[in-house]
């Protein structure tokens, strides 16, 4: 049986069962427009994590310019 990693230790079955009933309960028309939020809502993580890394790298070159100040003093 094949699975998918990226799922975990779901099989292809359990895939298509899961893709069948989203489909029936909220329709062809509707899929589209959740998958265009869900991406969306990844960029936005996705930014939001550099943001948040290079603050990180920020702060990090600020504490070595001030260590190099205290050792030249």
């Amino acid at each position: 049986m094949t699975t998918l990693s990226f799922i975990g230790g779901l099989g292809l079955s359990e895939v298509l069962v899961i893709a069948l009933v989203v489909l029936l309960f909220f329709g062809g028309k509707k899929i589209p427009e959740l998958m265009k939020g869900l991406g969306k809502g990844v960029r936005s993580f996705k930014d939001g994590m550099k943001e948040v890394q290079s603050g990180l790298d920020d702060d990090e070159k600020t504490e070595i310019k001030k260590e190099k100040e205290k050792e030249n003093k």
